[in-house]
């Protein structure tokens, strides 16, 4: 998936913005999909290193051995900017589909499963684009 943010066209007469934001264009041809049930994050002063990898047995009881198969190293600015973007696509995807429960248990003795909302859902605006690192 490759996209781009874009700027508006600027009509006949108008001044150049002071600030005019870059265009960032994400080649992602070379990208390899993968999949994360286990996350470990550890922390330095100066960065945070998340280890990705597949739990197979995620309720087992006892020692479990993961392979981290992803090492992502970020500074806390592109961590926090993470964080904000992450947490808004969240709120998005609980307010088409319903709240998230995290408690296995609970998700297990549910008797009616949760209902989303009625009517179509509908995205006003493409997928938001950032820039994690500046």
């Amino acid at each position: 998936m490759t996209q781009a943010t874009k700027e508006a066209p600027m009509t006949e007469g108008q001044a150049p913005a002071a600030n005019p934001q870059p265009e960032v264009v994400v080649d992602d041809s070379a990208a390899t999909p993968s999949y994360a049930n286990f996350c470990r994050v550890t922390a330095t002063p100066e960065e945070v290193v998340l280890d990705f990898g597949l739990n197979p047995q995620p309720y087992a009881t006892g020692r479990q051995d993961v392979k981290a198969a992803q090492r992502i190293v970020m500074s806390y600015f592109t961590v926090k900017r993470l964080a904000m973007v992450l947490g808004a696509s969240l709120q998005q995807h609980e307010k088409a589909f319903g709240v998230l429960e995290l408690d296995i248990n609970r998700r297990a003795s549910a008797t009616v499963p949760p209902v989303p909302p009625a009517g179509p859902v509908v995205h006003s605006s493409p997928p938001e684009v950032i820039k994690l690192d500046r």
